[in-house]
């Protein structure tokens, strides 16, 4: 069943991580700590299942999708240290736990963050396991620092940061997005794909469409749940976008609005993934997941 291969990649994912983080005692074990703590504290693991998932759909070995499945997550984790810090959102809460600042300070946090970035390239740079041709590695590379940079999640930071207090056309809020949400999420689709040299360029065009429309609809839940999700479940303070009077999509398209657009949204996931045969079936279920999720 579906669900038990994504259980199953979830397991594989926090493994690999821990594998491939710092040990806790080495030097400076402070730091290496704190980026434990941020990576290895929970979560969905989201990202990392995506390049599962697009891996198993063209067939790649799950041993060559390890090294992708946690440079994404570790931009990841990086991004919600800088995220969570006073100068952003200004969090005290992430996976029902402090914070990073809140455990270890703001300067370690940003360190852990810029750290975390920097393991991201050196994991996908040399990670004996995955796809050993130097271009398909030079492109993964390529993907993942544009998803998280200017362009891509880093960029959509800073639209949403001088989005506050504005109001912004449906047009605005995607674009923003599609940069700030769906940007690393189309990437970890992709880099999945790619850990098969023989895929076709069809397919990734359809796996991409996919990313882009779940990258999306995962937005538009995140902005629901924090209209109308429990802060005990969700393991993060709710009601921060309406107190930092962030554009959303409830916001302005009222709550039927937002899941109404998240499911046309799904639905368009769906019919990107109809060549494909059953092996998708794991991406149609968390595509449901993504909208369906309170949590």
């Amino acid at each position: 069943m579906a669900a038990e291969l994504i259980k199953t990649y979830q397991i594989r994912a926090n493994q690999a991580l821990d594998q491939r983080l710092p040990a806790i005692d080495l030097h400076p074990e402070n730091l290496h700590q704190a980026m434990r703590y941020a990576v290895l504290g929970g979560g969905k693991r989201i990202r990392p299942v995506l390049v599962y998932l697009a891996g198993h759909v063209i067939g790649a070995h799950p041993e060559m999708l390890d090294g992708p499945a946690c440079a994404v997550e570790f931009i990841h984790a990086y991004s919600l240290i800088h995220d969570d810090l006073p100068a952003m959102d200004n969090d005290d809460f992430r996976h029902s736990q402090p914070t990073c600042h809140k455990a270890f300070g703001e300067a370690l946090a940003i360190l852990a963050g810029d750290a975390l970035q920097a393991l991201a390239f050196q994991v996908l740079a040399q990670d004996s396991a995955m796809i050993p041709d130097p271009a398909i590695r030079l492109r993964m590379q390529g993907v993942l620092a544009q998803a998280a940079g200017s362009r891509g999640m880093a960029g959509g930071q800073a639209i949403d940061l001088a989005a506050i207090g504005r109001e912004l056309t449906l047009a605005e809020l995607e674009n923003m997005h599609i940069h700030k949400t769906g940007a690393l999420i189309r990437a970890s689709v992709l880099m999945g794909a790619l850990s098969q040299p023989a895929v076709e360029p069809t397919i990734l065009e359809r796996l991409d469409r996919y990313a882009k429309c779940i990258g999306l609809a995962f937005q538009i839940q995140d902005d629901i749940l924090d209209v109308v999700g429990d802060t005990t479940i969700l393991g993060k303070t709710t009601g921060v976008d309406r107190i930092l009077n962030k554009p959303t999509y409830p916001m302005l398209l009222g709550l039927e609005g937002a899941r109404e657009h998240a499911q046309m949204l799904y639905q368009e996931a769906l019919a990107s993934l109809e060549p494909l045969d059953t092996k998708a079936d794991p991406l149609r279920w968390i595509a449901a997941y993504i909208v369906e999720r309170t949590y």
